[in-house]
């Protein structure tokens, strides 16, 4: 769905889910504004038991003047937009409408149609607005009421940042141009005395200690995603515990929070293990969180408790991978496949194009951030799908031909840079030069039979990780030069030399 294909309505309506978060109101308000300024008859709403009695949401509320209304009754309008929750759910009060419409992130099975944009990927409902009006050509810093509420939904719903993993999510934190001070208002406005009630009850007595491995999993009563984070930071200063895991029930399944201080368990790969198949996770090497969906963890585990599932999943995920680390090599040639990658037109940029020599710059893609630094020996390629990776220029000349000809894909999101010394970010396409594959070019490769970690030469501060089907991959000129490719990209990028 396109903001665009709802402007035929001249009356809207925005709901946002009965007690609005942070989320919900950021960004109501910033498609409110949006209507409003294509001269529509715009209200934003809210229904429910209760009206607000959250600090933080007053305060926002009041200080960028959000003309947020709780109503019990509502005329027919020509429109009714939901905002950050779906009918059918039930923290959302049914009102009735000629037409309805919706905006949200969280999975419920509906899928996204031209009056529906539904985008379970992204870590915020603020994200998903942010997008859409970006596509729209509306410029969300001309008023930084709106760059400050989106900011914020994003900053609560992803637990302080903790749990983004989009390129989305991180453009918004490096471009909103929002009010600081605010901001740092809002963030000690959070918490209330039944909050840290909720966090003491939590360590204290609803816990269960996986000795085996260090880890532990606490059970919270409801409350917002930001008490688990709460709860996580608390727990994770424990002597005895690498990592933890803290969850709560939801009205649409489990909300998870992750903490890890070990370098061997990235807390955002943990998050993704865990709900792989029923749900969706992300953030950080030391934070990260995720949601289980209700509906999908009952049909596929109809005889487990939630604490039962994760303990499993933990044990499993502990016993369950191998690591690879490009220093030991190839210990095993024989047991690979030779494959070389199927001519076509790749993409490539030469980093000194981009920045000055010893610039410290991040490749942004959908697959997270990467630190390069710039110079003559560093190369950036882009992939079928707009997955890009820094590749040294003598893996390049050996793997790679040049070709005449202008670069030119559409991606989902367009490969891009940051540089961490401006903090702006920058298009690859516009610097991105043709290749092809040489026909020389060929690497070892296996389907994986279990998750693995696979150290490589770029990658200084995590791993990649492979799921079984994912091929690990050597450079066969290079037998350090090791990688994980992932299934569905393989198999459009390589074919097998008998």
């Amino acid at each position: 769905m396109k903001l665009a294909d709802l402007e035929r309505f001249n009356q809207i309506v925005i709901q946002l889910h009965d007690n609005p978060d942070a989320d919900a109101v950021g960004s109501g308000y910033s498609i409110y504004r949006y209507f409003k300024e294509k001269n529509k008859e715009v209200r934003l709403v809210y229904g429910g038991r209760n009206e607000i009695t959250k600090s933080n949401i007053k305060l926002l509320t009041s200080e960028l003047n959000i003309p947020l209304e709780y109503v019990r009754e509502l005329d027919c309008p020509e429109l009714l937009l939901t905002v950050d929750c779906q009918y059918g759910q039930g923290n959302v009060q049914r009102f009735e409408a000629l037409n309805v419409a919706m905006i949200d992130h969280h999975n419920t099975g509906k899928l996204s149609d031209k009056m529906a944009e539904i985008r379970s990927n992204l870590v915020s409902c603020a994200t998903v607005c942010y997008s859409l009006l970006k596509d729209a050509g509306f410029d969300v810093n001309s008023d930084v009421d709106i760059a400050t509420a989106l900011y914020y939904g994003l900053y609560m719903d992803s637990n302080h940042l903790s749990e983004i993993c989009h390129p989305l999510d991180y453009d918004m934190v490096d471009f909103l141009k929002y009010d600081k001070r605010l901001i740092s208002r809002l963030k000690n406005a959070n918490f209330s005395l039944s909050d840290l009630e909720i966090a003491g009850n939590a360590v204290a007595t609803n816990n269960r200690y996986l000795e085996k491995f260090r880890t532990g999993i606490i059970s919270s009563a409801p409350c917002d995603p930001n008490i688990l984070g709460l709860i996580g930071d608390l727990v994770i200063q424990v002597d005895t515990i690498d990592v933890c895991v803290i969850y709560n029930e939801t009205h649409v399944g489990y909300k998870l929070s992750v903490r890890s201080s070990s370098v061997e368990v990235a807390a955002n790969e943990l998050a993704v293990f865990l709900t792989t198949g029923i749900g969706d996770g992300g953030g950080h090497l030391d934070k990260a969180g995720g949601f289980i969906d209700r509906n999908g963890f009952k049909r596929l585990y109809p005889d487990q408790t939630i604490v039962e599932y994760l303990s499993e999943r933990i044990d499993i995920y502990y016993e369950g991978f191998d690591s690879v680390y490009y220093t030991d090599g190839c210990d095993d040639p024989e047991g690979f496949g030779r494959y070389r990658k199927k001519q076509g037109i790749y993409g490539y940029v030469k980093s000194e194009e981009l920045f000055s020599e010893g610039t410290e710059c991040r490749i942004r893609t959908l697959e997270g951030d990467v630190l390069i630094t710039c110079g003559k020996d560093t190369y950036i390629m882009i992939g079928v799908l707009g997955e890009a990776f820094p590749i040294a220029k003598k893996s390049f000349d050996i793997k790679y031909r040049h070709v005449d000809g202008e670069y030119t894909a559409e991606f989902e999101y367009p490969p891009a840079v940051i540089n961490n010394d401006e903090g702006t970010s920058h298009s690859l396409m516009p610097y991105a030069h043709c290749c092809t594959s040489a026909p020389g070019s060929v690497i070892l490769a296996r389907p994986l039979e279990k998750y693995t970690k696979v150290f490589t030469r770029w990658d200084y501060e995590g791993y990649m990780v492979g799921r079984e089907g994912d091929m690990l991959c050597y450079t066969e000129s290079d037998l350090n030069d090791v990688y994980v490719s992932k299934k569905e990209i393989f198999e459009v990028t390589y074919e097998r030399i008998e």
